[in-house]
């Protein structure tokens, strides 16, 4: 299968630039024959245009999700739509299980190739280092797999990957690949690279990192979004500047590698 990260620029908060710019990354990413495409964490305001994630929120129903839903089928893809700050208020009022009656969350959804919600993941640890995340967002509880195509697809999203416990419940859950939307800024530059390949060698699993290549107001996102296979190898990967990361998920090699080095049978609780 043939997955495409989404190395994007930014607009600090506003949405419809930011929808247009995925719009048109998925639209290259079908032409070039991908099957799942994955987009940057709250790419849609900015991550860090932290005075508009009121103004921006919405349900799952709401027009930003609806748009992110058209282009997976208008382009007949799997989309990992990045996130968007949903207004758990109005995703409850729709019918949809929310952690909060109220509130915000920074929410990842999947959506197949007919535009059809098959997953949804709310961020788990919210980032309070230079950040307001803490302050604005409440934490998701329930972890998210979708089968797509012979692939178990788990999300996750930026911070999270400082936790490894996350993703080895991921990896008990039978995951082939762990989407990773992201906001990583400078200087942190290691500990993005280090965090992905090591998620990925601890659960013998592909990784999709996909970062932001944006600058706001203090802060710069690092871009280098990398598709790391279950040995930590990198697969395809950016520099810091807009661009499609392109690389091949092959479940079968997930299969073999764990096969072959069974670390995970070897784990003692």
């Amino acid at each position: 299968m043939k997955v495409a990260l989404a190395q994007l620029d930014q607009e600090a908060g506003d949405v419809p630039e930011n929808l247009d710019r995925a719009a048109a990354a998925v639209a290259d990413a079908a032409d070039r024959g991908v099957d799942l495409v994955v987009l940057p964490e709250l790419f849609t305001v900015g991550y860090f245009a932290f005075d508009a994630y009121a103004r921006d929120a919405e349900g799952l129903d709401g027009p930003t999700f609806a748009r992110l839903s058209d282009l997976a089928a208008d382009h007949g893809v799997g989309l990992v739509a990045g996130s968007h700050v949903e207004d758990l208020e109005a995703s409850a009022a729709a019918g949809v299980d929310v952690p909060a009656e109220t509130g915000l969350a920074n929410t990842c959804v999947f959506y197949d190739r007919e535009g059809v919600r098959r997953g949804v993941y709310r961020k788990h640890h919210l980032f309070g280092y230079g950040s307001t995340e803490t302050e604005l967002l409440t934490p998701g509880e329930t972890l998210s797999t979708v089968d797509f195509e012979g692939i178990t697809v788990g999300m996750s999203t930026c911070y999270d990957l400082r936790f490894p416990e996350l993703y080895r419940r991921l990896a008990d859950r039978g995951v082939t690949l762990v989407c990773v939307p992201s906001a990583w800024p400078y200087p942190r530059v290691e500990h993005w690279e280090t965090l992905g390949r090591a998620r990925a060698i601890e659960n013998l699993t592909y990784v999709a990192a996909t970062n932001g290549a944006a600058a706001f107001d203090d802060e710069t996102l690092l871009g280098r979004s990398t598709l790391y296979d279950p040995w930590g190898t990198a697969v395809a990967s950016a520099g810091d500047d807009p661009t499609l990361v392109v690389g091949d998920v092959d479940p079968d090699r997930v299969t073999t590698v764990r096969e072959e080095f069974p670390a995970l049978r070897d784990r003692r609780e």
